[in-house]
């Protein structure tokens, strides 16, 4: 589903207009991503948790040449899914007595 896709289905769930929800869902990935930004977590509770995580320095290797080479430390974002979200995609099968 790409973001076409995901605000048609908003505005059929909400009935509300594709601009309308076009302007939602902009709205939503601009908050997130200023919250984790600043370094704010952001949790949807059963969806899950977006953070910024820091990546220590490490090193690494030129797959063209085989060459060490250093990555400099960064802070990355993440995503964490909730177990309803989880249970969702992957629900868990009963065992066979």
């Amino acid at each position: 589903m790409n973001k076409s896709e995901l605000i048609e289905a908003l505005a059929a769930k909400t009935e509300v207009s594709k601009a309308a929800a076009g302007k939602s869902v902009d709205a939503l990935v601009e908050i997130i991503t200023a919250a984790v930004a600043k370094g704010n977590d952001v949790a949807l509770i059963g969806f899950g948790t977006f953070k910024a995580s820091k990546r220590a320095a490490r090193t690494g290797k030129n797959p063209k040449t085989g060459e060490a080479l250093k990555i400099a430390a960064t802070t990355v974002p993440t995503f964490k899914a909730g177990a309803a979200f989880k249970a969702a995609v992957a629900p868990k099968k009963k065992a066979k007595k």
